[in-house]
């Protein structure tokens, strides 16, 4: 791979597009005015890789002579997908009509809807989301009789989902003879894809594999994307899995230049199928790439920057790169070690109830989500307003998904998800004996949950009341179905919810969740009157718009937040920034996590350490604790490895103050600190006993201390303990 250093180009650009140029760093400017060929921007974490995206864009438009029609563009949520939108329209000043941008998901479900024939799905295919596609399993493993305790159907989706994002089919599988569990799980496989295709179903995984194989096994179809395509550009390459890697490849041929921006230093989501090799190896895959490191970083001071690159390199396996800043080198690095978690949230607490800025500004982060426990208590405790980030988004809370479950069914009758999902849903008297009969029925004779029930219906199987609420059903979806033809969006989901009865349904609940789930149905009437649908897709805006609702519930983004604490596993931490950052639980065990200890997985672990410390920009501290409960019993606990491969130099550690005081009194607490988890110590009243566990800091700090006759907690300074 050849590094790139010719400005030459941008001295050449003209005054009337300099505008694109003016904002940028020597480096930055490299990248957005290199010639057309592949090219890879190695981007730093706070190095302005979605600047240097939106105007290479634009440089293209302006300068190459390229017309908006040749782009496509590749993001990982919707969320980045607007705002490249808006950014490069900014940009230039108007929208770059016939440009794709959008993320794998979306470009795929485009293709698939312009190509439904090609790809032999029925026009009006719908999108199963990850329940839909869990209810759909256990049906399956119901119907093989098999132990659902045993064949769960998370199991079956991870196996299922997993396959699809290799490129994986069933008849693909190799199976040994003795292997009986994934002959198993091939057959719950191979039974749902048939499921899918006879009821016109797409999960997430199958819309990027159906598009891929689609143009795969299309010549002209493809023939005809290579002519349009002639710049890719994808951001987070280095998040990509084996299919999207291959759907590039494919998309790319031979006459399209990749224009890939990542990080390999920032590649943490292997465990839902991304592949580092796939930006470490970009150039083995693509004769003549370029390539560009961005380093300069516009976010952490210069201690923090010099602790990320001490970590960082103790990976080997990586493309090398350092960050720096023209910034000020800052306050050290903090790191405190605390006696228990309760301390070390205390500790925490402490610091934050003493912030003086914007709490939105303070980021808790922690390696395993049952971390949160004891920092939400001790905030609560403190009256510190905090959010959990990454809470159940809108388009997949239950009432929301009912509703929509009620449009699928009416834009698409042969739904089954959708049609378990409400079928008694409010409550109209359908057992679960009647339902399994439908159920029984359309295996038999091959056909939808749908039309096995109004096969049943008119030929009167069933007995008299189950007939008639069956009818009932089938009735209201028909009248609804024709109801609504004729109504805006707006008006269709309310008279969904009016005819339903699922408002009065919701209001049952208590009082407060009653509130809830109304101003969420109300909300989603708003998202409907809100959407906006050109209707060049060839979909009509129902169809659209549930395309969209289940695109939205598969999004990564997050709501916007009120001035509060923000806590957060180091995963959904990636791509955020704050002032000051406590890196939590830094612990053997812990972080690095003791799976990845055992699987081999370290570089993984030491990645997300770097992610989680180039969050900071002022402020970080490193905290890890002597001893913490887990499984039930509090184990002592060893720092963990990434503290030791940072320079000491880089570091301060914070200690307790050795006076405290109480009340009017004074103390010397200078003994107080050499109290520690699983030291032996004896009482002049209780005799000896061991230091189980110590909490908290301060004239408060107490110890919990085992003796032959029961356990107390004492307090530190007055315990009057005797070290043994």
């Amino acid at each position: 791979m050849q590094e790139i250093f010719n400005p030459s180009r941008c001295d050449l650009i003209s005054m009337d597009v300099s505008h694109l140029l003016d904002s940028l760093n020597d480096t930055q400017r490299k990248a957005v005015c290199a010639s057309p060929e592949h090219m890879l921007v190695l981007a730093g974490a706070g190095s302005g890789k979605t600047r240097v995206l939106v105007h290479r864009i634009a440089f293209l438009l302006e300068t190459e002579q390229t017309r908006p029609y040749n782009l496509l563009a590749v993001t990982f949520t919707n969320k980045a997908a607007r705002e490249m939108q808006y950014r490069i329209e900014t940009l230039l000043r108007r929208s770059p009509q016939g440009m794709w941008a959008g993320t794998f998901h979306g470009i795929s479900h485009r293709l698939l809807r312009m190509h439904w024939q090609e790809a032999k799905l029925p026009q009006t295919f719908q999108i199963l989301d990850s329940e839909d596609q869990d209810r759909t399993l256990k049906r399956i493993i119901k119907s093989l009789q098999l132990d659902e305790k045993v064949w769960t159907s998370k199991q079956s989706q991870s196996f299922i989902n997993s396959q699809k994002d290799k490129a994986i089919r069933p008849h693909d599988i190799l199976i040994e003879e003795n292997d009986f569990w994934l002959k198993q799980m091939v057959q719950i496989y191979q039974m749902y894809e048939e499921h899918c295709q006879r009821t016109g179903a797409v999960d997430f995984a199958e819309l990027l594999l159906r598009s891929y194989e689609t143009l795969r096994d299309n010549e002209s179809l493809l023939t005809h994307y290579h002519a349009r395509f002639r710049h890719i550009l994808v951001d987070e390459f280095q998040d990509t899995n084996t299919i999207q890697y291959l759907f590039l490849k494919l998309l790319a041929g031979e006459q399209a230049k990749l224009f890939v921006v990542g990080d390999d230093d920032q590649s943490i989501y292997s465990w839902r199928g991304a592949k580092v090799e796939n930006i470490q190896n970009f150039s083995q895959n693509f004769e003549n790439t370029k390539l560009i490191r961005l380093e300069q970083n516009y976010r952490s001071t210069g201690t923090i920057l010099e602790v990320a690159n001490a970590l960082i390199n103790h990976n080997r396996q990586r493309l090398g790169k350092r960050l720096w800043t023209e910034g000020k080198a800052g306050e050290p690095v903090y790191i405190y070690k605390a006696y228990s978690e309760l301390d070390e949230a205390d500790f925490v607490v402490a610091k934050i109830k003493a912030w003086e800025g914007k709490l939105s500004q303070v980021a808790i982060l922690y390696r395993t989500s049952s971390q949160s426990r004891i920092f939400e208590e001790k905030l609560i405790g403190k009256n510190i307003p905090y959010r959990i980030y990454g809470g159940i988004r809108f388009y997949e809370r239950a009432e929301v998904k009912d509703v929509l479950a009620y449009l699928r069914l009416i834009a698409l009758h042969d739904d089954d998800g959708a049609f378990e999902r409400i079928i008694n849903l409010p409550k109209r008297g359908i057992g679960q004996k009647t339902l399994e009969t439908i159920r029984a029925t359309a295996r038999k004779t091959g056909v939808s949950l749908w039309q096995a029930a109004n096969q049943l219906t008119q030929d009167k199987a069933l007995s008299g009341r189950a007939h008639n609420t069956l009818q009932t059903f089938i009735l209201l979806i028909q009248q609804i179905t024709q109801s609504i033809k004729d109504l805006s969006l707006k008006e269709q989901v309310k008279q969904v919810m009016q005819v339903t009865e699922l408002s009065e349904h919701y209001k049952k609940a208590g009082k407060e969740e009653a509130q809830r789930r109304l101003e969420n149905l109300d909300e989603l009437v708003t998202a409907a009157e809100q959407f906006s649908h050109s209707g060049k897709d060839g979909m009509d805006p129902l169809t659209a718009f549930l395309a969209h609702s289940a695109l939205e519930a598969g999004d990564a983004q997050a709501n916007e937040f009120s001035d509060c604490v923000q806590l957060m596993t180091l995963h959904l931490a990636k791509g955020l920034e704050f002032d000051s950052v406590f890196l939590c639980g830094l612990e053997e065990g812990l972080f690095p996590h003791q799976n990845s200890i055992k699987e081999g997985n370290l570089e993984e672990e030491r990645r997300l350490c770097y992610v989680g410390i180039t969050r900071a920009q002022q402020q970080l501290y490193l905290t890890h604790s002597e001893s913490r409960y887990r499984w039930g019993l509090r184990e002592s606990a060893r720092p963990s490895r990434f503290l030791s491969e940072i320079p000491v130099e880089l570091l301060e550690n914070v200690k307790l103050q050795t006076t405290r005081s109480i009340g009017n009194h004074h103390f010397n607490t200078g003994k107080l600190i050499d109290f520690e988890v699983g030291q032996w110590v004896k009482h002049g009243k209780f005799g000896e006993g061991i230091i189980l566990e110590r909490e908290g800091e301060g004239e408060l700090s107490r110890i919990y201390v085992k003796f032959s006759e029961g356990s107390k907690w004492l307090l530190a300074a007055f315990a009057n303990l005797e070290i043994i």
